[in-house]
C-alpha cells in the first residue's frame, strides 16, 4: 500500500507538470506508469527495501541458549551416590532496551533505503520523459523534412517549366533535385535514429524493443515560464536520504550504549546421581538441581568507546555529504532553469526568423509570375527556413528536457 500511495503522488507530481503543458499527454502519463511498474531497477531497489525491512525482524530475538550435556567417565562418589551425567542451560539477556534499540536502528537503515527508492523512481520519471520528448524532436524533424521535399518538388516544377520557355537552365533543375535527394538521406538517417530512441524508451519500460510508440505531434513552448521554488530542494529525496542516515548513526549509538550495559543470565544444572548400594538414607540417590545467576560485565570496553568515536565522524562525515549533494543540486537546477530559459528566446528568435523567411519565399513566388525568378535564391530560402524549423523543434526538445530536470529536483 505504501509503494502504491507513492507511484500514484509521484504520477501526480511529476506527471503532470510534463502533461499539463500539452494535449495528448495520457500517452506520456502511462508509459510513466507502466515503466514504475515492470522496470528491473525500480524492482531491484524496491526488494532491497524489503530485504532491509526483514532485517527489523532478524534482530527482535535473543542470543542462542547455551544447552550443555556431560557424562561422568569416571563417576565421582558422593555421600548421596555416584554422579553419572550432567545436563545444564543457560539464557543471556540483553540489557533493558537493546532489542528495541537494535529494531529502530534496522527501521533507520531501512528507512534510507526506501529514499533509494524514491530516488530511483523519479529517476525513471525524468528518463522515460526526456526519451519521449527525443522521439517528438525526432518525428517532428521529419515532417519537417518532408515539407520541405514537397516544396523543392514544387519549384523542381517551377523550373521545368522555366526552362522550356529559355528563362532558367537544366543545371538549376539538377540543383534542386540534388537537395531533394540530400534531405531524403537527413530523414533516412532520422528514421533510424527514431528507431534507436524507440529501443532506449522500451528497454526503459522493460518490454520488446520493437514496441511502437505513440508520440504527441502537439507538443508547443509554453507562453510563460514557471516561477522555481529552489527552497523545495530542502525536501529532495537524495537530501532526505543524508538525514536518514544521520537518524541510523543516532539510533546505531543508542544500540551501542546498550550493548556497553552488563548482560544478566540465568541457567540451571541437573546431575544425575546413582543410589549407594547397601545403605538405606533420606537422600541416597537424589539427583542436583542448581539455578545459576551470571553477569556478563564489559570491562574491557575499548570496543565501544571506539563505536561511538565512529559514529561522531560518520554523522560529521553525512553532514558534509548533505551540504555537498546540495551544492550540486542548487547548481543543476540553476542551470536547468537558465537553459530553459534559452530555449525559449532561441524558440521565440526561430518563430520570427521563420516568419521572415517565408515572406522572402513569398516574394520569390510573386517574382516567378513576372519571370524574374533566380533558383539560387530559391535553395537558400529553403535552407534557411529548413534550419529555422528545425532549430524551432530543439528549442521545444530543450525547454521540455530542461523542465524534466526540474520537475525532477522540485517536485
Amino acid at each position: 500500500m505504501k509503494e502504491r500511495k507513492f507511484n500514484i503522488k509521484l504520477v501526480l507530481a511529476l506527471g503532470s507538470c510534463f502533461l499539463s503543458l500539452f494535449v495528448n499527454g495520457q500517452q506520456l502519463e502511462t508509459l510513466i506508469e507502466e515503466g514504475l511498474a515492470s522496470n528491473p531497477k525500480i524492482q531491484t531497489f524496491e526488494l532491497k527495501h524489503q530485504v532491509a525491512e526483514e532485517k527489523v525482524n532478524e534482530v527482535n530475538t535473543l542470543s542462542n541458549t547455551q544447552i550443555g550435556v556431560g557424562y561422568f567417565v569416571s563417576e565421582p562418589e558422593t555421600r548421596t551416590g555416584a554422579q553419572r551425567f550432567k545436563i545444564s542451560a543457560k539464557q543471556m539477556l540483553p540489557s533493558f532496551g537493546s532489542i528495541t534499540a537494535r529494531e529502530n536502528y534496522k527501521k533507520a537503515l531501512a528507512d534510507a533505503v526506501y529514499e533509494d527508492v524514491t530516488i530511483a523512481k523519479r529517476k525513471l520519471v525524468v528518463s522515460v520523459s526526456q526519451s519521449y520528448y527525443n522521439l517528438y524532436a525526432l518525428k517532428e524533424k521529419q515532417v519537417v523534412l518532408d515539407e520541405n521535399i514537397t516544396l523543392l518538388k514544387t519549384y523542381e516544377e517551377l523550373a521545368l517549366t522555366s526552362v522550356s520557355v529559355g528563362k532558367a537552365s537544366a543545371v538549376d533543375v539538377l540543383r534542386l533535385q540534388m537537395r531533394q535527394n540530400e534531405l531524403e538521406q537527413i530523414k533516412q538517417v532520422l528514421e533510424q535514429d527514431y528507431l534507436a530512441e524507440q529501443t532506449v524508451l522500451n528497454k526503459l519500460l522493460n518490454r520488446e524493443k520493437t514496441i511502437e510508440v505513440s508520440i504527441d505531434s502537439e507538443i508547443t513552448m509554453p507562453s510563460e515560464s514557471t516561477l522555481i521554488n529552489s527552497g523545495n530542494l530542502d525536501f529532495h529525496p537524495e537530501l532526505l536520504k543524508y538525514d536518514k542516515l544521520y537518524k541510523s548513526v543516532e539510533q546505531s549509538e543508542l544500540l551501542n550504549q546498550k550493548e556497553s550495559s552488563p548482560m544478566l543470565g540465568f541457567g540451571l544444572d541437573y546431575i544425575a546421581v546413582s543410589e549407594r548400594p547397601n545403605l538405606n538414607f533420606n537422600d541416597n540417590g537424589k539427583d542436583i538441581l542448581m539455578p545459576m545467576v551470571s553477569v556478563s560485565i564489559p570491562i574491557f570496553n575499548n570496543k565501544y568507546k571506539s563505536k561511538t568515536k565512529q559514529n561522531e565522524l560518520k554523522q560529521k562525515e553525512i553532514t558534509v555529504q548533505k551540504e555537498s549533494r546540495l551544492n550540486t543540486l542548487e547548481t543543476v537546477l540553476d542551470k536547468a532553469v537558465k537553459n530553459s530559459n534559452s530555449a525559449r528566446i532561441s524558440y521565440n528568435t526561430q518563430t520570427l526568423n521563420l516568419k521572415q523567411a517565408k515572406d522572402a519565399e513569398t516574394i520569390l513566388v510573386k517574382s516567378y509570375e513576372t519571370g524574374t525568378i533566380d533558383f539560387n535564391d530559391v535553395l537558400d530560402i529553403q535552407e534557411l527556413q529548413l534550419k529555422f524549423q528545425i532549430n524551432q523543434i530543439e528549442s521545444i526538445k530543450k525547454y521540455y528536457l530542461q523542465t524534466t530536470i526540474i520537475n525532477y529536483l522540485t517536485n
